[in-house]
């Protein structure tokens, strides 16, 4: 295990950083903490854990992509041979024995860049909100189009594409995994638990700022020609757009004409056949059928929130600006001192 080390990026993770240090230190390999301005204590947590630290730059624009490429650098001066690399989340604890698993992926697909498990919302039950991200997380097994924030990485493959794109302030992930599959390799989902997520979200809003830079990643992929990001645009444009323009449409149509207002409001039906097959496919998943309605809902409600990420992004592409990052979540408790590790942050 000598040849592997990981990455860890985080911004204010408190105790979800300190547990997500902890589940690394039983891997045995060198772990690099990329601090983004925490004003919580993360950094020194991280030393305290024995992780080596690099703090950004604040003064430049603060992207995920930046964040791991500028782990990955120090990693390399660290291990100079180095082989493999596990990128994950600061708030996201590494599954016991899962390194060790996607290493030996590695090894038995050499036309692999990624390999990648299953990860899991810590707290489900806590909300809706947590409940969604857990379905989003259940993903087919196989070759994938695309990996998320935590993934093992083949070193030779991410020097090839030169890392993560750091102008990039959502959707890094699929970005590159776009640019390794150009040049024939391969990202693979395997059935092996990875790591538990803490979206830690209990509000509305928090849901909607998410979704809305969902919006904004999938408008970015789909500018770079990411098949699965033009489908995506197409659906928020049709959905959150369209429907309620030609709805508009017809309605001051009827009025003029003095017409029946049906059929323009039968359109909305169509958000329902929308959800009615949303719902189908989730239960094929083996989702409750409460659990496949709540993901069915959400979804359909997210074409709004994507559309004005999708906006956002052209808006700004039209001005010449770049966007600023899409922050969903609060700060964590403050991070405990080495004296204090023991006891978790409240």
């Amino acid at each position: 295990m000598e040849r592997i080390g990981a990455v860890v990026i985080g911004r204010n993770e408190g105790e979800r950083l300190r547990q997500c240090l902890v589940s690394l230190a039983g891997s045995g390999i060198p772990v690099v903490y990329v601090d983004s301005g925490s004003t919580d204590g993360s950094p020194q947590l991280a030393r305290d854990l024995d992780a080596a630290v690099e703090q950004l730059d604040m003064s430049q624009p603060f992207t995920a992509a930046r964040a791991r490429n500028a782990g990955f650098e120090r990693l390399e001066d660290i291990v100079p041979d180095l082989e493999f690399v596990q990128f994950v989340d600061g708030d996201c604890q590494v599954s016991e024995g899962w390194v060790a698993k996607a290493v030996d992926e590695m090894h038995a697909h050499t036309d692999a860049a990624v390999i990648c498990g299953r990860r899991r919302e810590r707290d489900p039950p806590r909300s809706v909100y947590n409940l969604l991200c857990d379905l989003e997380w259940n993903t087919p097994i196989g070759e994938a189009e695309e990996c998320g924030g935590d993934a093992l990485l083949r070193v030779s493959a991410f020097r090839e594409v030169g890392g993560y794109n750091p102008s990039v302030i959502a959707g890094e992930e699929p970005e590159m995994c776009l640019r390794l599959r150009s040049r024939g390799w391969k990202v693979l989902r395997i059935d092996a638990e990875m790591t538990l997520h803490d979206a830690a979200m209990t509000r509305f809003g928090q849901w909607w700022r998410r979704t809305v830079r969902a919006g904004h990643a999938f408008a970015e992929l789909a500018a770079r020609g990411a098949r699965s990001a033009l489908k995506q645009r197409r659906s928020m444009l049709f959905w959150g757009c369209g429907v309620p323009l030609v709805w508009a449409v017809m309605l001051v149509g009827a009025g003029l004409l003095n017409q029946s207002l049906i059929w323009p409001n039968l359109l909305w039906g169509g958000y329902l056949v929308l959800a009615w097959k949303i719902y189908r496919y989730r239960r094929r998943f083996n989702d409750t059928p409460r659990a496949a309605a709540s993901y069915a809902f959400f979804t359909v409600l997210g074409k709004f929130a994507q559309l004005k990420g999708l906006l956002l992004y052209y808006i700004n592409r039209w001005r010449g600006r770049k966007t600023a990052i899409i922050e969903y979540k609060t700060a964590a408790s403050p991070c405990p001192r080495e004296t204090e590790l023991a006891q978790p942050c409240a």
